[in-house]
C-alpha cells in the first residue's frame, strides 16, 4: 500500500517554532510530528509514503534520507511550485500513488495526532466496497467546523455542511482518509480542495462512507491546540504504553523525558510535559503543561507552565514563563525575567519583562 501525507505550506500558525523547520519536522513529544504518522503507516504495511510538500523541501529530504533506512520504508517529496490546496496534490503525486495492484491509499493531513487506526480504516473500507473512506471524529462545538452528516448505522455520507448555525451532527472530518485510485480521476491539476469539491461530489453518487474515530485526536498545527494535544497523546500512552513515561518522586501526571536528560534536585515537573534530548533542567524547578524541544537549559528555581521552549533556547534562574509563551530556537531569557504569554523569534536575549501576550522581533 502507499500513503500520501499532505505536509503543505509555511506553518505560519506554529510561528516561531517554524521558522527554524518545516512544520512536519517540529517535535511533537520528542519526535517530529511527521513521524508519528510515518511509524502509524509502516506498521500496518505500508511500503511507500509520498510527501506533498511545497516549502523546505531540502531539509525535509535530508531527514527522510535517514529514516527511510531506519524504518525501511520508500519515501519521496512530491513537490509543488504553487500552493494547490488539499485536492491538488493528489493529482500532481498521481503517477507515485498509482500502480497495477488497484490497491486503495491513505491521505493525512500532516498536523493531525490521534492513535491512528489505520488497520481498523482498512478493513472498513473493504466492508463497504466503495470509492472513499474518510475518518471522523466527535467534537463539542461543531459550529466551529466543517460537519459531516452520515447516516449512523452504515457510515454512509449524506452531505457536508460548513460551520452550521443550528444542529446538524457532531462529527468533522479528521484528516484521514482512504481512497481508491479512481478518486484521482476526479481531480484536476489545480489549486482545489478535497473537503469542498471532491468530497460532496463523491457523497452526492453515494460513493463516500465516514469511520468514527475511536480514541483520541487533535489539529495540533497551533500553541494552544499543540499544548492540548499532548495531553491527549500522553493520556492515549499512559493506557497502552506507560513504561514509555516517566516516574519518580519529583514526576506527577503523566511526563516524557528522553533519556539523554539531566534533571537537578527538588524539582516538580507535570502533569503534560515532554523533555526533548541533551536538555538540562536545574534544580528547584518547576515545569507544568509544557513542552521543551532539544539542547535546553532550564536553570535554577524557573517556573514554567502552558508554554514551548525551542530547540538551543535557555530559561533564567527564578525565571516565570506562563500563558501560551513560546520560544523559538536559540532564545535567551535572563534570570527573574517574567513572561506572559511572549512570542520570541529566533536568537534573542530577553533582558526585559513581557507583561502581557506579544510578539518580540
Amino acid at each position: 500500500m502507499k500513503a500520501l501525507i499532505l505536509v503543505g505550506g509555511f506553518g505560519t500558525r506554529l510561528r516561531p517554532l517554524t521558522l527554524s523547520f518545516p512544520k512536519p519536522l517540529v517535535d511533537f513529544a520528542n519526535k517530529p510530528m511527521i513521524l508519528h504518522q510515518i511509524e502509524a503507516l509502516e506498521a500496518i504495511g505500508v511500503s511507500e509514503v509520498v510527501l506533498a510538500i511545497n516549502y523546505q523541501p531540502e531539509v525535509m529530504l535530508n531527514f527522510l534520507k535517514d529514516l527511510e533506512a531506519k524504518l525501511g520504508i520508500k519515501i519521496t517529496c512530491s513537490q509543488e511550485t504553487e500552493p494547490l490546496g488539499t485536492a491538488g496534490p493528489l493529482a500532481l503525486a498521481r503517477d507515485k500513488l498509482i500502480d497495477d495492484s488497484g490497491e486503495p491509499f491513505f491521505v493525512l493531513n500532516s498536523d493531525v495526532i490521534s492513535e491512528y487506526p489505520l488497520k481498523e480504516m482498512i478493513a472498513f473500507h473493504k466492508h463497504h466496497g466503495r470509492e472513499a473512506s474518510i475518518m471522523v471524529t466527535k467534537v463539542d462545538e461543531p459550529s466551529k467546523y466543517g460537519v459531516v452528516v452520515m447516516e449512523e448505522s452504515t457510515g454512509e455520507v449524506e452531505k457536508f455542511v460548513e460551520k452550521p448555525k443550528l444542529f446538524v451532527g457532531n462529527k468533522i472530518n479528521a484528516g484521514i482518509y482512504l481512497l481508491n485510485p479512481s478518486v484521482l480521476d476526479r481531480i484536476e491539476l489545480r489549486p482545489t480542495s478535497i473537503e469542498k469539491e471532491v468530497f460532496p461530489k463523491i457523497a452526492a453518487e453515494k460513493r463516500l462512507y465516514a469511520m468514527v474515530l475511536p480514541g483520541f485526536w487533535m489539529d495540533v498545527g497551533q500553541p494552544r491546540d499543540y499544548i492540548t494535544g499532548l495531553r491527549l497523546y500522553l493520556d492515549s500512552l499512559k493506557k497502552k504504553s506507560p513504561s514509555k513515561l516517566a516516574a519518580g518522586s519529583h514526576i506527577v501526571g503523566n511526563v516524557i523525558v528522553d533519556e539523554t536528560v539531566k534533571i537537578g534536585e527538588g524539582c516538580l515537573i507535570g502533569p503534560d510535559v515532554a523533555i526533548g534530548s541533551g536538555c538540562v533542567v536545574e534544580s528547584g524547578v518547576r515545569l507544568s503543561r509544557y513542552t521543551v524541544m532539544r539542547g535546553v537549559r532550564i536553570k535554577k528555581h524557573a517556573c514554567i507552565s502552558s508554554s514551548i521552549i525551542g530547540w538551543h533556547s535557555t530559561v533564567g534562574q527564578w525565571a516565570r514563563l506562563e500563558n501560551m509563551t513560546i520560544l523559538g530556537e536559540d532564545v535567551h531569557v535572563c534570570d527573574e525575567i517574567y513572561s506572559n504569554g511572549g512570542v520570541v523569534l529566533p536568537h534573542k536575549e530577553i533582558k526585559s519583562n513581557i507583561w502581557k501576550p506579544e510578539i518580540v522581533m
